[in-house]
């Protein structure tokens, strides 16, 4: 997709430096409805001093406002937090610093990128069944097109992600891999010719069951026979990035009374 300049000039009047910023949300699944707003998700560094001292700066930004005819909802973590939360398994900052929709980035944010692939464990499964069972939740007590995309999204995601490792969570990009699934590029069409809260198709409630059911099933096996290990392996490493890049924004800020 073609980034809307607006959002760069939004990122860059951040109060602080960006490790990056990338779009997230529906933009990224691959639906996005002409009525969706952009989701901004990203990093940001606070300097040595911002954390020592008796007033630590932020450890989040939230940004949601409607500027010059854009609707954004902006969430940057400062580096130290983004970091704890690779450790954990948080498939939601993997999805964010992998999105290929990049608005600001960097050297800092590839080499980010090449350390958090050793945070990604067969355990980020459970954040997958979790967050599925909570959209398939929503999608039975509303009947509405987004929380069923967004549960054959992440299941899908899940899947691909205890199989390769590699985190993909455009469902378009995942549509070969679940054939017998033929329905969703209809689905994806909808939602993105429609509204943000438009219903899904009433003719096909039990096969989205059964189909939910045999992906949710899919996705357990994915983790019981997945290659990838059961903590995360570079712990050192990022913690000497985050030390680095404080370091490194401290020593382009003048000492306190230097004129």
């Amino acid at each position: 997709m073609t980034l809307d300049p607006r959002l760069v000039v939004i990122a860059a009047a951040q109060p602080y430096p960006l490790v990056f910023a990338t779009i997230s949300g529906a933009h990224l699944y691959g639906f996005p409805s002409p009525d969706s707003d952009y989701d901004l998700r990203g990093a940001h560094i606070l300097g040595v001093r911002d954390v020592i001292g008796l007033d630590r700066g932020p450890d989040t930004l939230e940004v949601s406002e409607i500027s010059d005819g854009l609707d954004l909802d902006l969430v940057t973590h400062d580096i130290g937090k983004f970091a704890t939360l690779l450790l954990k398994r948080n498939g939601y900052v993997l999805e964010q610093l992998y999105s290929p929709l990049v608005v600001a980035g960097g050297e800092l944010h590839d080499e980010l990128k090449s350390i958090a692939a050793g945070c990604i464990t067969r355990h980020h499964v459970h954040h997958y069944l979790g967050f599925a069972d909570a959209q398939w939740a929503l999608f039975e007590k509303t009947g509405r097109l987004k929380p069923l995309l967004y549960t054959f999204r992440v299941l899908k995601t899940g899947i691909h992600l205890m199989r390769t490792g590699r985190v993909q969570a455009d469902i378009t990009a995942l549509l070969a891999e679940h054939p017998q699934v033929s329905y969703l590029q209809d689905l994806v069409d909808q939602k993105r010719t429609g509204r943000e809260r438009d219903p899904a198709p009433s003719d096909s409630g039990s096969r989205f069951e059964d189909d939910v059911s045999t992906l949710r099933d899919a996705l357990r096996q994915a983790h019981d026979d997945s290659p990838l290990p059961e903590a995360p392996t570079n712990r050192p490493a990022l913690h000497n990035l985050v030390v680095r890049a404080r370091l490194a924004l401290e020593s382009d800020r003048p000492s306190p009374g230097d004129s």
